[in-house]
């Protein structure tokens, strides 16, 4: 027997020919031959081989193809030049009608049955291995003699035909500080299944127990690891098992065909194609990745809103990569409910400014585009107007459709969970991500100060409870939006604005703060920045784990949903005649904080564009 010392650096085609005459003492290829591609294998008959091709190009994470054989050949020219797939994997499985009936070191004895069949070679993560090892980062399983975890997710897979099942994914220990290396490292590794496509608590994706792999082995994770999940082959095993096809074989997970291909080698990148790992959620734990482009563009728009036409001393409140940040959160939400109105006219009627509703609406009308469930909530004293301005918007098509409007208040100490989630249970949260852009925020004295400071908590339902709360659940998380007074979100930089705005005060309770010159402009740049992301092909594949197809196509859509000087014009003369007034003058002219929208909004909007 062969034992495995000095096998990472043996050539393939010796690998192959001792595996061939059964000399190995090993379970798995983890670490053979480095730097050399490694296979997963299926092989079916080919009166279903059409369909599992189009199975795989419609789910190239999983299942990126190297190559497939003509019916009856054991032999891939192009990617070894003596191999034979009956005997040079490891170990293979055996699956009748859907159940594996066993294990194998040779299919020779099928060799009749392989004339009909045909053989797929999928790529492997075993060959990405020594890129990361490369850019300093350990591999745990290699370290740890053992095979790679692999688990069964909830994430379903694109399904062609009778070819229909969830993705499987590796799990590898990554140091926290090398998580952007490796995505890095392995981003460019197409035929070795790219970039992860999930960073952060296994729960998101369905996994209940790290040390309960469905395949291969449990991997233990040191102190500071993350554990960081790539697209497996395996998942073509699972293919073949609810395929229910009468006779297929597959290599047994973990035991690789090995090629004579190297590794791709990674050349110099632009932007677009060099990703960024942010963190947007610490329960749990969860990381996205965008490109240095998208993210650039982003900061860009940061900058842009950043301006203090008023004079207020924003400077000082504004974080660097939050609008980032906050938008990344966004962008992985299912359902997002909006909060805004702030009644600072307390003699007039109505009292609401009208700074807050233009970007909220900006950031609804970009989240419907983009698909997901979208809700108001505001004042009870506030739903009929909210009501007729969203009604006229649709007709003017500043929406599309109309936004469900909601109202809270507390009934009980209860009220804010139940409100969030389904009959109170924090572990089926209605929304994902609270936003509150321009609403009025509770002091630590529990009042609400408009910015002359006075109270006008008369006039303001306590949708704070909301915010407060969703910082109990795991999951829901939250952004703030404001021009830097005692608006609902300014928590975060709430030292800040005691110290540098007038009359400053407000309680913590957001997880982002989106600070800009007029909280519109925050809206804006939202919306604007959700676009980005959505056509960030690096992000889009990360949304959607690498299964299906890019998302591109509904670009005209998103765009046609983007915030425009005509529609935001429209929308200000829609609250001028329902008797909305600018915040700073009370004026009911076409202005907004004092600021005249034609030379000033007008241009804000079209720098953001």
């Amino acid at each position: 027997m062969v034992l495995t010392g000095g096998l990472k650096s043996l050539l393939p085609h010796v690998l192959r020919r001792i595996i061939r005459y059964n000399r190995l003492s090993i379970s798995n290829t983890s670490g053979m031959a480095e730097g050399y591609k490694q296979a997963n294998v299926v092989i079916l008959h080919k009166s279903l081989a059409d369909d599992f091709e189009k199975f795989c190009h419609a789910n190239e994470g999983p299942l990126p193809l190297l190559y497939r054989s003509k019916p009856g050949d054991w032999k891939c020219p192009s990617l070894s030049i003596d191999a034979d797939i009956r005997t040079d994997c490891l170990q293979y499985r055996i699956y009748e009608h859907g159940v594996c009936t066993g294990s194998l070191k040779s299919l020779k004895e099928y060799s009749e049955q392989l004339q009909d069949m045909v053989t797929f070679y999928l790529g492997c993560s075993f060959s990405f291995e020594k890129a990361v090892q490369n850019a300093g980062i350990p591999i745990r399983n290699v370290e740890q003699k053992c095979n790679v975890s692999m688990y069964k997710t909830a994430v379903p897979c694109y399904s062609i035909s009778t070819f229909c099942c969830n993705l499987v994914v590796t799990m590898r220990p990554i140091p926290e500080s090398k998580l952007e290396a490796a995505v890095r490292a392995t981003s460019e590794l197409k035929a070795a299944h790219g970039a992860p496509i999930h960073l952060g608590g296994p729960g998101l994706l369905g996994i209940q127990d790290l040390s309960k792999p469905d395949y291969g082995d449990p991997v233990h994770l040191h102190p500071g690891d993350i554990p960081v999940f790539w697209a497996c082959g395996v998942t073509g095993v699972e293919a073949v098992i609810n395929c229910r096809a009468p006779l297929a074989f597959t290599h047994s997970p973990g035991c690789m065909f090995i090629t004579d291909l190297k590794n791709d080698n990674i050349t110099v990148r632009s932007s677009r194609e060099v990703p960024q790992v942010h963190c947007v959620s610490r329960d749990p734990l969860h990381y996205s990745i965008v490109s240095t482009e998208a993210a650039q563009k982003i900061k860009t728009l940061e900058t842009l809103i950043g301006i203090d036409p008023g004079d207020r001393g924003i400077i000082h409140l504004r974080r660097q990569d939050e609008l980032l940040k906050a938008c990344l959160s966004i962008s992985h939400a299912r359902s997002v409910l909006i909060t805004t109105g702030f009644p600072t006219h307390f003699t007039h009627e109505p009292p609401e400014e009208n700074d807050g509703p233009p970007g909220a609406l900006a950031i609804a009308a970009l989240l419907q585009a983009l698909e997901k469930e979208v809700a108001i909530v505001t004042d009870q004293r506030a739903v009929n107007l909210n009501k007729k301005i969203i009604e006229e918007a649709v007709q003017l098509g500043i929406l599309k459709r109309p936004v469900p409007l909601l109202s809270y208040q507390r009934e009980s100490a209860d009220s804010a969970l139940m409100f969030l989630c389904e009959n109170g249970n924090p572990g089926r949260p209605r929304f994902d991500h609270l936003i509150a852009i321009e609403r009025a925020g509770m002091a630590a004295d529990g009042n609400y100060y408009n910015a002359r400071k006075v109270n006008i908590k008369h006039l303001v339902d306590p949708i704070d409870e909301l915010f407060l709360a969703a910082q109990t659940i795991p999951g829901v998380t939250t952004t703030g939006v404001g021009d830097g007074g005692n608006e609902l979100g300014m928590g975060k930089v709430k030292d800040a604005v005691k110290k540098h705005i007038k009359n400053g005060d407000v309680i913590a309770c957001e997880d982002f703060t989106v600070v800009a010159g007029v909280s519109n402009w925050g809206g804006y740049a939202i919306a604007c920045a959700l676009y980005i992301l959505s056509t960030c092909e690096i992000h889009d594949r990360y949304l959607r784990k690498a299964v299906g197809f890019p998302q591109l196509s509904k670009k005209m859509v998103w765009l046609s949903a983007l915030p425009s000087v005509t529609k935001e014009e429209k929308l200000l003369k829609i609250l001028v005649q329902h008797g909305v007034r600018s915040g700073k003058t009370a004026s009911l002219e076409m202005e907004v904080d004092g600021l005249p929208f034609y030379n000033t909004h007008s241009l804000m909007i079209e720098k953001l564009l």
